[in-house]
């Protein structure tokens, strides 16, 4: 018996499981802000170089016969090059900046002059803050499984509010970004965790839409960090203001409790059984102390020491689970670097509001996890990942072919593209955890989420690309999600299939067995035998 046994008596998702759900979700919001806050804390305002004869409190308009006769024109992207400038007929480069303050008043960008040579310092904060959250994600994982989910959650916790605050008081560009790159790593200790309470203490039927609904959660964040960078214009107090609503998390210890189902994994069943009655006691259902001890009896079998336990690397052992394996990596790959190289690119989309983007960004979210919670289980698993990938991937790169003065269009088609990567993203986090053997599932779902952390990290490297060529980021990240739906469509379905539980059910899962009527009449069938081997399990079989 399991704690999923326990659940029914529960009421399934009765008023105490709602409540606790409903504090755990809130957290997923300050995550968001910080994930994507740097959006607006490095942005990057329209610039030009300070001319010769120009003071630094100069201001940025110049009419148009002073722009072309002081800097040259960059014929790719159809408009001035302002990191050069003439000088005596010739094309030099400069060191100082004159910035368009009706944007962006203040941004670390602006302080820090990280345009034209120095652009690659904002990517590269970036992309070490998503290092951060890989990282986090190993280390607290590892940790919440040691010593408690709850503990490791306020552990996070103080550590993001003290990085936090200590980024917006940063003195110079590597304090910031270090600081930056350990509350990343805390938002896997606090979103990660406090998400695996709320599913820990869920039914089976009742996790996917769990699941997606607390990922609302991270798209209201998302949406609110548009809300704050509008009314707050100094980036520093922009950072404290994203930072200091974690504060209100602390009050938690004492209404968030441990997870029943890890309380049980450790055999401190006595405490598990306190949670329990206190949740019975909430639901107002009766659970007797005999009903508890039968159903959380253990049952786990010994482990046999001779037995060779399955690693990561058992995967690339055999050709199917092999072929799966590496399809699914790149799809949590493609989907992370287009969906958060769309998230962070909205400045660059060149029309409407930025503010107004990035909240239609956040938006297309939400009916986009609406989408999954009525069609996940009708539809399937593999349809909606592949057509959601082929849908992004076809919009972004339809976005070429937009004449310069329809910027509207090109906003709209990459939030069509958002608005599905965000639905296969959603997708992929189900569909992996059905195509993985269950002797080494949880190996498998950490080598695709460290697939998806280095698209995260990349993703800022590939929006610098736009400084080349505008459409450039738009195109790779659209080629990446086209070319995992057009592979995915080998991938077998898991709607209602029997989950592989070892590594010989993984190799022979998704296989297409002969028919009798496939088999040529002059062989008998009597004559096809097939050795079950000595453990009982089916055995692999050839593919067609």
């Amino acid at each position: 018996m399991a704690y999923d046994d326990v659940i029914p008596l529960l009421g399934n998702f009765g008023r105490y499981q709602k409540r606790i759900y409903l504090l755990l979700c809130l957290p997923a919001i300050i995550c968001a802000f910080h994930k994507l806050g740097n959006v607006f804390l490095g942005a990057k305002p329209d610039y030009r170089c300070q001319l010769p004869d120009e003071f630094p409190n100069a201001t940025y308009a110049l009419s148009e016969e002073q722009f072309n006769a002081s800097y040259p024109w960059d014929y790719k992207n159809n408009k001035f090059d302002t990191c050069l400038m003439k000088v005596d007929g010739e094309e030099i480069s400069c060191d100082h900046y004159i910035y368009d303050y009706s944007k962006y008043e203040s941004s670390a960008v602006i302080e820090w002059d990280m345009v034209c040579g120095k652009s690659y310092m904002r990517a590269t904060g970036d992309a070490l803050f998503m290092v951060g959250v890989m990282l986090g994600s190993i280390i607290f994982g590892d940790l919440s499984d040691r010593f408690g989910r709850k503990l490791i959650f306020f552990i996070s916790l103080v550590i993001q509010v003290v990085f936090g605050l200590i980024a917006a008081v940063a003195p110079e560009f590597w304090t910031f970004t270090f600081t930056r790159a350990i509350v990343g790593a805390t938002t896997s200790g606090v979103f990660l965790v406090a998400y695996v309470i709320a599913m820990e203490m869920v039914g089976p039927s009742d996790r996917l839409a769990a699941g997606v609904i607390c990922q609302m959660f991270f798209s209201t964040g998302y949406m609110l960090t548009a809300l704050f960078a509008y009314y707050i214009h100094d980036w520093r107090w922009l950072q404290i203001a994203l930072t200091v609503p974690g504060l209100i998390f602390f009050s938690y210890w004492w209404f968030i409790p441990e997870s029943a189902r890890w309380l049980i994994s450790k055999d401190r069943v006595v405490e598990a059984k306190v949670l329990i009655q206190r949740a019975a006691k909430e639901n107002k259902v009766t659970i007797t102390n005999d009903q508890l001890d039968n159903l959380l009896r253990s049952d786990v079998k010994p482990v046999d020491p001779n037995e060779k336990r399955a690693t990561i690397l058992d995967i690339f052992r055999h050709p199917n689970l092999r072929k799966r394996s590496l399809i699914i990596f790149f799809d949590w790959f493609a989907n992370s670097i287009t969906y958060y190289g769309l998230s962070w690119n909205t400045s660059n989309l060149g029309g409407g509001n930025d503010f107004i983007n990035f909240v239609i960004s956040g938006a297309v979210e939400i009916p986009a996890y609406t989408f999954l919670l009525f069609t996940l289980n009708r539809w399937g698993r593999k349809s909606i990942l592949c057509g959601c990938m082929l849908t992004a991937g076809l919009a972004l790169l339809l976005t070429m072919a937009v004449p310069e003065d329809h910027k509207w269009l090109v906003v709209t088609l990459a939030m069509i593209g958002k608005l599905a990567i965000t639905s296969s993203y959603g997708t992929i986090y189900i569909f992996s955890v059905e195509q993985f053997p269950t002797i080494i599932r949880n190996a498998g779902l950490g080598a695709a989420s460290t697939s998806a952390r280095m698209g995260s990290i990349f993703a800022p490297v590939i929006n610098i690309l736009s400084e080349i060529w505008t459409p450039f980021p738009l195109i790779i990240f659209g080629l990446l999600a086209l070319s995992g739906g057009i592979i995915s469509l080998v991938l077998p379905e898991t709607l209602n299939q029997t989950l592989p539980e070892s590594i010989a059910d993984g190799e022979a899962f998704g296989k297409k067995v002969k028919k009798p009527e496939d088999v040529p009449e002059e062989v008998p069938l009597k004559t096809i035998e097939v050795e079950k081997p000595s453990n009982g399990s089916a055995p692999p079989v050839s593919e067609d």
